[in-house]
């Protein structure tokens, strides 16, 4: 018994261990409304009221942190579409992300993302 909890947790320990945090600097801006109801490169369906971003490489499903780095505000959006790679933007948020980042007026934000690797 002894051994396998040692197992279980050399396991465990290993994998947290394994994963790393990455944070990324950039402008974020947010999807024009032509766009509800259209396929995303993951294949949903486009939502604005939903809390989805477009980046140029992170896996489809990757949580995201993004901080609005003018007023600190966060919001945690899952990765479902893609960005062109020629853009010049980090990331890409529904209009509902950009309402809770208080960005909505201006267009574009200085943010950072988060998000862990293994």
């Amino acid at each position: 018994m002894n051994y396998f909890f040692w197992t279980i947790a050399a396991f465990f320990f290993s994998s947290f261990m394994l994963q790393t945090t990455v944070v990324e600097k950039g402008k974020a801006s947010f999807y024009s409304s032509k766009f509800e109801g259209r396929k995303t490169s993951s294949g949903e369906i486009f939502h604005q009221d939903s809390l989805t971003a477009a980046h140029k490489k992170l896996p489809f499903g990757t949580k995201v942190l993004v901080r609005n780095l003018k007023n600190d505000s966060t919001i945690i959006v899952r990765i479902n579409d893609r960005l062109s790679q020629k853009s010049g933007h980090l990331i890409d948020l529904t209009l509902k992300a950009a309402k809770r980042l208080n960005f909505v007026r201006d267009g574009i934000a200085n943010v950072t993302i988060e998000y862990k690797t293994k």
